[in-house]
């Protein structure tokens, strides 16, 4: 069943790069993703530490949206060439926006990552450096009921807010943390960064509190990095930025900004709870909205 279904994800990439006009760099990057997958100790773990690393992880999302398919529903074999098809061309676009800012040199330096990790993840299963998939599943169960990706609850009392956002803590005592304490203080400012955007789209957020919120979001960034979650860090990180250039009034909170910076925090949530939704784009929002926030930077200098 595993040769079967590294098999079926690997022509699935196959299929959908005959579909783009690739150049000798991406048809290296396409060999070495398929070599990836038919050579994978374990499949699962691999593409959900791909989904970890910047520039594979929206590829990732939909590779494993194809190995969910493949492995917990009841197979209609009669079908099986038509889901094939569909499959493998609703990876066209993922796959060629990946091919666009990925090269065989970054492809190879993310592929060490992934074996590092795997080799953590089989050899040291009770160090916390490494989130276990037997962490990660019991993180979804203990927390399936307590927040919905796409509809954040707004029930937190403006005065509250520094009881429930986690304090600023030493970072560097990262490679100790369990997977359960990271995602309670990843997910904890979820609401009050929710609540608060809602006020700053009504110019009723202080200084004081831009700035406290910017440094949370750029330790948790910090944090999700240490432990290996790029994306989260990435998130994290243009969410901070945006609230420095708004403090400084070089960004003005219209509709569409407070809506980017919503999708940082809707990013942050599905993956870090493993939500098997496409959230592709959502994803592009925020990346779209990081690169103008590095434009400001870059101004500003």
């Amino acid at each position: 069943m595993v040769d079967f279904v590294k098999q079926y994800i690997a022509q699935c990439l196959s299929a959908a790069s005959n579909n783009l006009r690739l150049n000798n760099q991406q048809i290296e990057v396409i060999a070495l993703l398929r070599e990836t997958i038919i050579k994978s100790a374990s499949i699962e773990n691999d593409i959900k530490n791909m989904k970890k690393i910047t520039e594979l992880s929206t590829l990732a999302i939909r590779l494993n949206e194809i190995f969910t398919y493949l492995t917990q529903h009841q197979i209609d074999f009669f079908r099986l060439s038509d889901k094939f098809r569909e499959q493998s061309q609703m990876l066209v676009k993922d796959l060629n926006r990946t091919l666009e800012t990925i090269t065989p040199a970054i492809l190879h330096e993310s592929m060490n990552k992934l074996k590092t990790n795997s080799a953590q993840e089989i050899t040291s299963a009770g160090i916390k450096e490494t989130l276990t998939e037997e962490e990660f599943r019991i993180g979804e169960t203990k927390k399936n009921n307590r927040m919905l990706v796409e509809n954040v609850d707004l029930d937190v009392n403006k005065n509250d807010k520094h009881e429930i956002v986690t304090k600023v803590e030493d970072i560097h005592q990262a490679a100790e943390i369990s997977f359960q304490e990271y995602e309670e203080k990843i997910l904890k400012p979820i609401k009050p960064l929710d609540l608060m955007l809602i006020r700053l789209s009504n110019d009723d957020v202080s200084a004081d509190e831009l700035n406290w919120f910017a440094d949370l979001m750029k330790s948790n960034g910090i944090l999700s990095s240490k432990i290996g979650f790029e994306i989260i860090s990435a998130m994290h990180n243009i969410f901070s930025n945006a609230l420095k250039l708004i403090k400084t009034r070089d960004l003005m909170p219209g509709r569409e900004i407070i809506e980017s910076m919503r999708a940082c925090l809707i990013v942050i949530v599905a993956v870090i709870k493993g939500k098997e939704i496409d959230i592709t784009a959502y994803l592009n929002k925020a990346e779209d909205f990081g690169k103008q926030i590095q434009t400001l930077k870059i101004k500003e200098k």
